[in-house]
Formats: C-alpha cells, structure tokens, sequence
C-alpha cells in the first residue's frame, strides 16, 4: 500500500508542485491550500469524504461500481487512495519548494541552446529538484506506512488484504499481544528514522534544522 501510495504521489505530487511553482494563474494559492488540508483535517474526516466520494452510494463509486462493476470500499485499492490522499500534501510542498529554488535562468539557456520544452523539464529542471522532490516522496512513503484513521474508515482492517502496520499495531494491543505490538512498532520506528535521515540529507541545506 505504501509504495503504491509513495508512487502515485512521487507523479502526481510532481506534476502539481511544478504546475504551483512555475504558472501563475487566479486562485492559486487557493488550490495550494484546498490541497494542503490533509496537512491539518483530521485522518477521520478525510476517510469520511472518501466515504462520501468513493463508496457504494458515493457519485464516483456508484458511478464505478454501476458501470464497471469496481468497489473501492474494503479493498487494497481504497487503502491506497486513502493514504495517497494523506501523505500528499508532503510531496507537494517538497516539489514546489525545490522546482521555485531552480533557477529559471538555466532553464531559458536551455532553450536558447535548442531545448524543448519536455527536454528543459526532464533534462534540466528535474534533475536540479530532484533532491528535494525525493525528500518529500521518502516521507510520503513514512507517512502511508503509519496512516491509521482514513485507512481504517475506508478499507477496514482485512489481515492480508487492507491491514496496515499502524492498524496491526492496533489490533495487536486491543488483543494484549504485546509482544506482536512490540515487534511492528520496532519495525515501523526504525524504518520511519531511517527515512527520515535520508530525507534530511536530501533536502536542500538552507532548510535543515
């Protein structure tokens, strides 16, 4: 789930946070901040609009489920969109912070030399952010890894189909298996730290703390 939710944000969260950073149009700031709002909406509220959004009786899920026969609810595939929806905003401001630190004079030699536009953007303005954008995609992938409360309210706790390490971690206390609670919080701790290390070396040095 994790990884999946790590790379349709690593795509999406790029896209958008070039599209913030490098085009002026009304409202942007608005769209930054409609995005942003998993930032600070409680996970519950955020499972609860996708409820309202993707469910049986939700205008894309009924659409999905009528036409396609596809149910969101209770499956992997809802565990991935609810965590990609909560860690989003990480890569989105990672993105747009790294692609507004190039320098658009670079990208204008670049053309002048004969670039086009996909060859500035891949050849030229990826690579220069693509430290930053890395950053904010390893804590996307901490961040789906530890998602609780949207996960929970969208694919419930399935063992080998929806169940995630923070809900297993759950479960495993409610049942006093301790020493189950113990070993996926060890896990998750050391992975989270790891991340975190490697996204701090990542990221741009004005930055670090």
């Amino acid at each position: 789930m994790a990884a999946w939710a790590t790379g349709i944000n690593l795509v999406l969260g790029t896209a958008v946070g070039w599209l913030l950073a490098r085009k002026a149009f009304p409202g942007r700031e608005l769209v930054d901040a409609i995005l942003t709002l998993p930032f600070v909406l409680p996970p519950t509220v955020l499972g609860y609009y996708l409820l309202v959004l993707i469910g049986r009786r939700g205008w894309l899920g009924g659409w999905l489920h009528d036409t396609f026969g596809i149910n969101l609810i209770f499956t992997w595939q809802g565990a991935v969109i609810a965590a990609s929806l909560v860690a989003f905003p990480l890569v989105l401001k990672a993105a747009r912070t790294a692609f507004e630190a190039v320098d658009p004079q670079l990208e204008q030699a670049a053309r002048v030399l004969g670039l086009g536009e996909w060859a500035v953007f891949f050849r030229v303005t990826v690579p220069l952010a693509w430290p930053g954008i890395l950053a904010g995609t390893l804590l996307v992938f901490a961040r789906s890894m530890g998602e609780f409360g949207a996960t929970l309210m969208v694919a419930g706790s399935i063992p080998g189909k929806t169940q995630t390490l923070s809900i297993a971690v759950y479960e495993a206390v409610q049942a006093g298996q301790d020493s189950i609670a113990n070993t996926l919080v060890l896990i998750t701790s050391v992975t989270c730290i790891i991340v975190l290390l490697v996204a701090g070396r990542l990221s741009p040095p004005g930055t670090r703390r």
